[in-house]
């Protein structure tokens, strides 16, 4: 029996992936996702089956994903200003001392 929770409020994304990772997540899940809503397309209406489920829990996955990568990019550029910050105040302090 297949123990696989399909709720999707129970999806996680992982915690260490670097953007290239992120990117090639999300790619893969678009994939498996498409080739999920072709399967369901091709059953008939009343069957028995948990796609749709499946689904509904890799898009809750690919958007807890996509999430972090919107993180990553906006703490990249955060730390780019803090570094160019910290640069001009020792600019500013060695210009105070000469």
């Amino acid at each position: 029996m297949d123990t696989y929770n399909l709720k999707p409020e129970h999806m996680r994304a992982p915690e260490h992936l670097n953007e290239n990772e992120i990117r090639q997540s999300l790619h893969e899940l678009d994939s498996k996702i498409k080739v999920l809503q072709g399967r369901a397309n091709a059953t008939t209406a009343d069957s028995n089956n948990t796609y749709h489920k499946h689904i509904a829990a890799l898009e809750a996955k690919r958007a807890l994903i996509a999430q972090k990568l919107d993180n990553t990019s906006g703490h990249t550029e955060s730390t780019w200003q803090d570094i160019k910050k910290g640069l001009d105040d020792l600019t500013d302090g060695i210009k105070k001392l000469f």
